[in-house]
């Protein structure tokens, strides 16, 4: 019998970990975390702003564009406090319900990303393979309701996730593996039977990740059998040039994400250094470069970038 007794979620606080063995180095360590926090706000505040102000922008698949931006920011907002306040003010300390609301937002904005990601396949694929039919599919009014139907969507699934949680015990190791509060962290902590939560917990990534990546899959097979039975080589390229963007963003967000639930599941026997880079990884790789590679591979938005900033120029 557990000589640890048992504390309810009302009164339970967990530990953050920052960078294991590296405790004294977390100002200097907090340097580079600070300047890809910077650039993933800032980056993708500048698309936002653009394509809001923008009128040529005024089009579906800038509309995607500004949603999946949308995501990256609630998802860099999600931690940054506690990431932060590690480094900075050594602020391990975080109470369940708090833990329990930054594990909803960061994994609704996870699941959010996933379906962006999949609704700008679909765009592509109407672009390419019904052109004709583009402007009609995708009204500003359809693109309304896949906004709302993507948040419903992530907060129906996540939902249960969140309310199992404070149904389980904790009596021994308070402490969490990351900089932020994830939820196979925290059920893994548990000493009472997790089973349903880990279940639901894999359902939910099935469900939201997997089918969708099947989808974006399917679009891609559809897509190029399209551009294949092009006959310019010409036209081949540049038709699929407007892909290569969100071909980028779909394997800066599935790969860090695939790779950290495999190290959660089975890689229990990884240095915990490991868990740290992969977390940090898969929270802040995708809402740093998506900016990046969509201002550095598509045209209109590299333009209106540029407007905008040199207007702001010349008005100083």
């Amino acid at each position: 019998m557990s000589s640890f007794p048992n504390i309810t979620s009302t009164s339970l606080t967990f530990f953050l970990t920052g960078v294991p063995g590296l405790e004294a180095a977390h100002t200097w360590i907090s340097i580079p975390f600070c300047c890809l926090y910077v650039t993933a706000l800032s980056g993708n505040g500048i698309i936002l702003f653009v394509i809001i102000t923008e009128s040529s922008l005024h089009e579906p698949m800038y509309y995607f564009l500004s949603m999946l931006s949308t995501t990256d920011l609630g998802l860099c907002i999600s931690a940054l406090v506690t990431m932060l306040g590690i480094f900075w003010f050594s602020a391990r300390q975080i109470s369940f319900h708090a833990c329990v609301a930054q594990t909803f937002f960061i994994q609704l904005f996870t699941v959010m990303e996933s379906s962006v990601l999949l609704a700008m396949a679909f765009d592509r694929f109407i672009a390419i393979c019904n052109p004709l039919r583009y402007a009609a599919i995708l009204t500003d009014s359809r693109i309304v309701k896949v906004w709302f139907a993507i948040l419903v969507r992530g907060t129906v699934i996540l939902m249960p996730l969140v309310l199992l949680l404070k149904r389980l015990s904790f009596c021994q190791s308070h402490v969490l593996h990351h900089s932020y509060c994830f939820h196979p962290d925290i059920i893994q902590l548990s000493c009472s039977d997790n089973k349903i939560n880990s279940v639901l917990g894999l359902t939910a990534l099935v469900v939201t990740a997997g089918v969708d990546s099947i989808f974006i899959l399917l679009s891609y097979t559809m897509i190029i059998k399209t551009i294949l039975s092009i006959a310019s080589p010409e036209e081949r390229h540049k038709t699929f040039s407007t892909c290569i963007s969100h071909v980028g963003a779909v394997a800066i967000f599935y790969i860090p994400l695939i790779s950290l639930c495999f190290v959660h599941r089975f890689g229990k026997k990884a240095p915990p250094y490991v868990h740290t880079l992969m977390a940090n990884v898969y929270l802040l790789i995708p809402p740093v470069m998506n900016p990046i590679i969509y201002s550095v591979k598509t045209k209109q938005i590299r333009r209106a970038i540029k407007k905008v900033l040199f207007a702001k120029g010349s008005e100083v």
